[in-house]
């Protein structure tokens, strides 16, 4: 795959894996890991699919010098360091094999052969499968993208300037702005960090109005407990203030500090 697939898919792959991670939040009653966006990532990576009695397995042979990896796919999701019928024999075993106490021992027990489970078993998988993506870029990767950018503006293609945008926003290190900057029919990404007093600073930021199709550079940085600095970003964002930058303008300052970075 090239540069842009591979970075779709880092998008994609970071997307699943945090729909994953809300559907293990703690609830009442306890929630059912999802399932299905896990068996899209599996797919994704070195790890097979295998069905064994009632288990779900997914495994990767190629550990060198061993046994598989092996994570069940279930809610607890953990991640085994040994043989397929050990871990059968743990997860799902016989009456008849319950019966010897050595195996009981292993049931009960599995400490001896548990890598990781839940999140981070979760963690593990996001981060091998982005480990084995190419993401370097050329000049003419970067150009090829901001292109098909302006190519999206100058269409009125909604859809494909977002989409566009959040793989610049990803090459940038920027995120999705925070719940109380989000703007109606708008869709905004920024460099995010953590300030004092719980609030969150975000600055620079880039927004896409879809009710007018306006692409906006805001330079400024906004604290989410400054209500006169969420109050200016809000009403730059639906256009009654001037940005900084609108238009393909915008794409061409986003090139340039890719190419700066790398």
């Amino acid at each position: 795959m090239g540069f842009r697939e591979n970075l779709s898919k880092k998008v994609q792959v970071n997307r699943l894996a945090e729909q994953i991670r809300r559907s293990m939040k703690p609830a009442d009653p306890p929630p059912r890991i999802d399932r299905e966006a896990l068996r899209t990532l599996f797919a994704m990576s070195r790890y097979a699919p295998r069905q064994e009695r009632d288990l779900e397995l997914f495994c990767r042979e190629d550990a060198p010098g061993g046994p598989p990896f092996i994570i069940v796919l279930d809610n607890e999701l953990k991640r085994y360091h040994t043989t397929v019928d050990d871990v059968v024999l743990r997860k799902s075993p016989t009456l008849k094999e319950m019966i010897s106490i050595r195996n009981a021992i292993k049931i009960l027990n599995d400490k001896d052969v548990v890598v990781s489970a839940k999140a981070d078993t979760l963690q593990h998988l996001q981060e091998e499968i982005i480990a084995s993506l190419d993401l370097s870029y050329t000049t003419e990767d970067i150009e090829a993208l901001v292109q098909e950018g302006r190519e999206a503006l100058k269409n009125n293609y909604a859809d494909g300037i977002i989409e566009v945008l959040t793989l610049i926003a990803e090459l940038m290190g920027w995120a999705p702005v925070p719940k109380i900057m989000e703007t109606p029919h708008c869709r905004a990404w920024g460099a995010t960090k953590d300030a004092v007093g719980g609030a969150m600073e975000v600055g620079p930021s880039v927004v896409f109005n879809l009710m007018h199709s306006r692409l906006k550079l805001i330079r400024s940085t906004v604290s989410t407990l400054d209500n006169a600095a969420l109050r200016q970003f809000h009403q730059t964002a639906k256009g009654e203030e001037p940005a900084e930058l609108e238009g393909e303008t915008v794409l061409a300052e986003m090139k340039k500090r890719i190419l700066s970075r790398g």
